[in-house]
């Protein structure tokens, strides 16, 4: 059974810099407090994104799917983690409203029924964090 998790944070940063950010697909050590060491193999869709778990050095790779220009919105198969999963399919947009730039992170995952709700919670807790720390980057670089 697939669950969905969606995060959606605004802030007055700039669209542009935020989706830069984004699509650029490294900075997840930089604004992730979970994540430990995040580095990038290949370049654009078909690049591989390995980072590693802060706590437990758990390992964690991410084949990028999708990295739309026009609309603002990156796809991500998380094909390999130390979590319960057995699908996680991730989507990042950036949208302009009025005077702030809204982030909306959807993840849709399939996970054994006992450990759904953990991994829900873990990913509400992480993402929330991420883009917190994306918006803060971007404020200080502002």
């Amino acid at each position: 059974m697939k669950t969905s998790v969606t995060i959606r944070k605004s802030d007055t940063v700039d669209a542009d810099a935020a989706w830069a950010a984004i699509r650029g697909v490294d900075g997840l050590d930089r604004w992730f407090p979970i994540i430990d060491r995040c580095r990038v193999e290949g370049a654009g869709v078909g690049a591989v994104r390995i980072f590693t778990i802060a706590h437990d050095g758990g390992e964690v790779r991410d084949r990028i799917l999708e990295i739309d220009e026009a609309a603002r919105r990156l796809k991500y198969d998380r094909f390999s983690s130390p979590f319960p999963v057995s699908s996680y399919i991730g989507t990042v947009e950036i949208r302009t409203i009025g005077d702030k730039t809204e982030l909306i992170w959807t993840v849709e995952f399939e996970s054994a029924e006992a450990a759904r709700d953990d991994v829900a919670a873990l990913v509400k807790s992480a993402i929330s964090d991420g883009v917190d720390g994306l918006f803060r980057e971007l404020r200080a670089k502002a």
